[in-house]
């Protein structure tokens, strides 16, 4: 199944992750253990979730965005690090839930 599809399966129904484990919590945890602080992402890092949403590769992605492939990987990462999740898909999941994208 397409990345794409999956994300409008999470968002269609979010009670039920779409990859078989619980996926984006809200907000991310502080990284000191303290309380969890809300996420606030910029509109490029929104624009680059968008982006990964439409299913194309991170090297067309980084094109598209005019950036090289190794930013545009470094860049996910640290989104992926602030919302406190694995994976860029689940930080997908997690905008689109937000319907932020």
């Amino acid at each position: 199944m397409e990345q794409a599809t999956l994300v409008r399966r999470a968002v269609k129904d979010p009670g039920v992750p779409p990859f078989g484990e619980a996926m984006v919590p809200a907000p991310a945890p502080s990284r000191d253990g303290g309380p969890s602080v809300p996420v606030e992402l910029t509109d490029d890092e929104l624009q680059l979730l968008a982006e990964i949403a439409t299913g194309v590769t991170t090297d067309v992605a980084a094109r598209r965005l005019e950036l090289s492939a190794r930013t545009l990987r470094r860049r996910l990462r640290a989104i992926c690090d602030q919302l406190g999740v694995n994976t860029p898909i689940e930080a997908v999941v997690w905008a689109a839930r937000k319907q932020l994208i």
